[in-house]
């Protein structure tokens, strides 16, 4: 629907031009997932997507379990997980956040960060996605496309899931706000299992 990013009223898909007022064009997407593989036995994988969300942004969190041991007692049950942070576009970085002891004394937690980003540590010229995709095939330089194995595996899992879309239609199809992260059944799919998605 509409609303705003960077405060700015932007319409919602439904009533830009050539648009049917009550398309269901998928336009977000959010999953729970599993990978098939005894390293990843149990470990939720959890995505989302989407257009017109309030940041243009591809990251990847690891969130770490917390340990069945409480080091700090009650205090853990409100620390931030430790998490691994791999950010992708539009800016290049790893972050590690970490809960750990204040000096001294006490037992008070305290959450800090280790980062690490390309363009604060170097002196490069940004090339964007696919602006960097056609100067790498101008070179022959094929790192950093897709094998067909993997756009296959990919398939794999969207392909069944869009077939469903239209031979069943939702009744109610999830609408969100623009400039939102999406509607509320994606903020249900993980309260459900007692998480949030992190929204930088």
């Amino acid at each position: 629907g509409p609303g705003k990013i960077d405060d700015v009223e932007v319409s919602g898909y439904r009533e830009e031009e050539n648009v049917a007022p009550d398309s269901n064009t998928p336009t977000f997407f959010a999953a729970k997932l599993y990978i098939d593989s005894w390293r990843w036995a149990g470990v939720p994988f959890y995505v989302r997507t989407g257009k017109r969300l309030p940041k243009r942004i591809t990251e990847i969190s690891v969130q770490f379990k917390q340990p069945p041991l409480r080091l700090f007692g009650r205090t853990c049950d409100v620390l931030e997980p430790n998490r691994l942070i791999f950010g992708i576009q539009p800016q290049e970085a790893i972050c590690l956040v970490l809960s750990v002891k204040y000096p001294g004394v006490g037992n008070q937690p305290h959450t800090v960060t280790m980062d690490f980003d390309y363009e604060g540590s170097f002196v490069v010229e940004r090339h964007y996605a696919y602006e960097r995709l056609l100067i790498d095939c101008l070179k022959g330089d094929l790192i950093l496309f897709a094998r067909q194995d993997g756009v296959d595996a990919m398939w794999a899992v969207v392909d069944p899931i869009i077939s469903h879309w239209e031979t069943v239609p939702p009744a109610n199809f999830p609408n969100y706000p623009a400039g939102s992260w999406g509607p509320k059944e994606a903020d249900e799919l993980l309260e459900r299992d007692g998480r949030t998605w992190v929204e930088q």
